[in-house]
């Protein structure tokens, strides 16, 4: 029985679309080694500048608390108009830690605006040979994608360097660049002084289980980046995105573009974390978030669920981008099938 048939007998099983949902060819996966304490991490700036000598300090040593030796970039606090340094400054702190063979992980200090511009400068060929971990969301989309599509590497779709390691944060990141866990990721249940819990509730959009490859970050920055040679092969994809302080017309001309390029059409199933700041506001005749989502995905049949712990929040799941995973958008379970680390 074919994978046609057997949709038709399972509900919510996805079935991979054929064709390419862009033009990007799928290169064999690598995976970086694993955290151990004592072990060097490299922190850098690809993206937007830092406005106080302290915060760098912060960042260091939350990384620290981690059990980790911290190694700064040499602009890590350098400032050119909004950016942590002209272009060329930013793209020598990346390549630097890059080709730093003590340096088992680069974490971003923060997002912003400014990753995608130094794409064509980074040394793919020597990450390639001498696979690390990378860490960031928001800005840094742009060079998990980037990095993924260019060498194979998996990156890590996580809380960047000024994020707030919260309990919770620290703990999926240890899990999963530490332990190597192959776990299952869900919204925590904090009943609090209520009679249910109220927050990080899950909205199920479309019923389901499918598997395929993680891929996906910042909506905004990922659409940025269509149609050039720096995003991976979505075809047979789980997306995940999230974004924040976007209004919601803005919101349905991304998802319009990411259906234009293919990539609804061709994903196995979608995991919407969080528009943050994105409400419809007190106009009249708006969409919510959750309507916008289910009129671009619901022609296509697949699980997808809104309300995941992928965003700018300060709880965060730490996403492993190109590994195997399995959804379940009834549950809003998010499993990883396989190690995201040697």
């Amino acid at each position: 029985m074919g994978l046609g048939a057997m949709a038709g007998l399972v509900p919510g099983l996805a079935v991979p679309a054929s064709g390419a949902a862009n033009a990007a060819i799928s290169m064999p996966i690598i995976k970086p080694e694993r955290l151990k304490p004592g072990d060097t991490v490299a922190v850098v700036n690809p993206a937007g500048a830092l406005y106080s000598s302290t915060d760098i300090q912060v960042v260091v040593e939350r990384l620290e608390a981690l059990g980790l030796k911290v190694k700064t970039g040499k602009y890590v606090l350098a400032r050119h108009g909004y950016f942590a340094g002209t272009d060329l400054q930013r793209a020598e702190d990346l390549n630097r830690m890059i080709r730093d063979t003590s340096v088992k992980a680069i974490v971003a200090t923060r997002g912003g605006w400014g990753c995608a511009r130094i794409l064509h400068l980074v040394d793919y060929d020597f990450l390639r040979r001498n696979p690390k971990i990378i860490v960031g969301y928001s800005d840094v989309t742009a060079l998990l994608n980037a990095i993924h599509a260019k060498t194979g590497l998996v990156t890590y779709h996580g809380p960047v360097g000024m994020s707030p390691f919260t309990e919770f944060t620290a703990d999926h990141f240890r899990r999963v660049l530490f332990d190597g866990e192959a776990l299952t990721m869900q919204n925590p249940v904090r009943v609090g002084n209520d009679l249910t819990h109220t927050g990080d509730r899950v909205a199920t959009l479309t019923p389901g289980v499918a598997r395929g490859k993680l891929l996906g970050g910042n909506l905004t920055v990922l659409t940025g980046i269509l149609g050039s040679e720096y995003v991976p092969d979505y075809n047979g994809s789980l997306l995940f995105t999230e974004d924040v302080g976007e209004e919601l017309y803005r919101v349905d001309r991304m998802l319009t573009q990411l259906g234009l390029n293919g990539i609804l059409k061709n994903m196995n199933g979608m995991v919407f974390g969080r528009c943050t700041r994105c409400d419809p506001g007190t106009g009249y005749a708006s969409f919510t978030i959750e309507e916008l989502i289910q009129q671009h995905t619901a022609l296509h049949n697949v699980p997808v669920w809104y309300g995941s712990m992928i965003g700018h929040i300060p709880d965060m799941f730490t996403i492993p981008l190109g590994l195997q995973a399995e959804i379940n958008a009834t549950t809003g379970t998010l499993t990883l099938l396989e190690s995201p680390v040697t």
